[in-house]
């Protein structure tokens, strides 16, 4: 596996990285491993303060550290300063919330008094993806740092820069050795440390199809995981919905992060009585878009893909919907390989038999739907291989909530934009993979629920 950072806005490469040894992996795993023997009896509270210092340090380099992402994967500087705040914030909970987190559950039992306590269990595999290279390593790190297990980062092949950088902000503020180590691992590597009895979990998010052999490889070692492998997440507009609101978010919904984001609104299901009007709606929060470029730019609108790759997979899914039938509603298909920019299109008339249908476009394409009422727009949201999040927009938010606890997803959000907050458990269903990041679930996905129970009575 070749690890480099290519900047998309112009194709150059700004830095190749060699391959981690074999050596130098197995040095990563045991020092990860002495550490979690070392912390395993240690208060939780033991490792807050260098969290916190953590957190400190992202928002005082911001600038720089953001730079590194839009540099290598092309993110707005503006969305990549959010990401890095966002990331401090998160570490900034789990130092100041886990110890209560963690405290020891009681349960009332007939034999006598018994406690669930959380204990760490050992060193966790976390293999990331280019989309948001720090809030994705954050979000399996500060959790897992404050419950005891130490974590070694595999990062993608094309943000190497921001897991390096990662690692260099945990060295800098001190934290114990062998409490996070990036690597630059190859795919034979990595099957070798998932076999290693000291690695006691993986934590994947990527594609379907990789999270399928790598949770595999994990599942054969008896190794638990955590997959979150991607959506095509929909965004329900009812009869009675505040269209005024919706405008407000309709065109982030879509076109955050160039539309690069896994729990993005890419299918766009509208009751018939507002079906043409917020296609109308879409349409003029497409056309918003005139300024692209450079992504350090902070005038620029909208950031390029990732890579030439990524554009020529996004044109390759497109043409096949097209030719299967699907209406461009909006914008122009740009073939051109030259640079990494898509802009924006809209497709509509995307029936079930068309490849598109129940495919993830990870770029600003909108998918437009027309239903005649809420069940429809319920049995079509649920129609769809992936289950990871979505938004339903009703004038009364509680029947919002009441389709919402209908859709067959891990989240969803009423009369409000897809957002992150480090209190709020994200993961899904279905081929979106399982387990559960942030919140109080994420904390304790890789602890051992250890159950004590006194006898208090005697025996009989």
């Amino acid at each position: 596996m070749t690890y480099a950072s290519t900047n998309p806005f112009n194709n150059e490469v700004l830095k190749r990285y060699d391959n981690t040894s074999d050596e130098a992996i197995e040095t990563a795993i045991a020092q990860g491993h002495h550490l979690y023997q070392t912390w395993r009896n240690d208060d939780v509270s033991s490792r807050s303060r260098k969290l916190n210092d953590l957190a400190d340090y992202f928002t005082e380099h911001i600038d720089d550290l953001a730079r590194v992402m839009t540099l290598e994967m092309g993110k707005l500087i503006g969305e990549a300063k959010e990401e890095i705040a966002l990331s401090a914030h998160i570490a900034h909970y789990y130092a100041n919330n886990a110890d209560d987190m963690l405290k020891p559950k009681p349960i009332t039992t007939a034999i006598g008094s018994a406690e669930v306590i959380y204990r760490p269990t050992g060193v966790i595999m976390s293999v990331e993806p280019w989309n948001f290279p720090f809030y994705q390593i954050i979000r399996v790190f500060a959790p897992n740092y404050m419950a005891g297990n130490p974590v070694i980062l595999k990062h993608a092949s094309i943000t190497p820069g921001s897991g390096l950088a990662f690692e260099q902000a945990v060295h800098a503020v001190g934290m114990p050795t062998g409490s996070f180590k990036n690597i630059f691992a190859t795919h034979e590597q990595l099957e070798h440390i998932l076999a290693d009895k000291r690695i006691t979990g993986l934590a994947f998010t990527g594609s379907e199809k990789v999270g399928a052999v790598i949770g595999g490889e994990a599942a054969s070692n008896l190794k638990k995981s955590t997959l979150e492998l991607g959506g095509n997440d929909p965004l329900i507009v009812l009869d009675d919905a505040d269209l005024s609101e919706l405008n407000k978010i309709i065109g982030d919904s879509r076109l955050a992060n160039a539309g690069q984001v896994c729990v993005s609104s890419k299918r766009l299901i509208v009751t018939e009585a507002n079906y043409a009007t917020v296609l109308d709606m879409y349409k003029t929060a497409f056309a918003k878009i005139k300024k692209v470029g450079d992504p350090l730019d902070p005038k620029t609108q909208l950031a390029p893909l990732s890579s030439v790759k990524a554009k020529r997979r996004l044109v390759k899914q497109v043409n096949a919907a097209l030719e299967n039938g699907a209406t461009l509603a909006f914008g122009t298909l740009d073939t051109d390989e030259n640079t990494a920019h898509f802009m924006p299109i809209i497709l509509t008339n995307v029936t079930e038999d068309n490849p598109a249908f129940k495919e993830e476009f990870f770029g600003p394409v909108g998918m437009v739907f027309e239903v005649a009422d809420e069940h429809a727009a319920i049995d079509l949201a649920n129609n769809s291989n992936y289950g990871l999040s979505g938004i339903v927009f009703a004038g009364d938010a509680d029947h919002g909530a009441e389709v919402a606890a209908q859709l067959e997803t891990g989240s969803v959000y009423v009369n409000y934009f897809n957002d992150t907050l480090p209190e709020l458990p994200f993961g899904g269903v279905k081929n979106s993979g399982y387990g559960r990041e942030l919140g109080d679930e994420g904390i304790k996905e890789f602890m051992n629920h250890e159950l004590i129970v006194k006898r208090t009575k005697p025996i009989a």
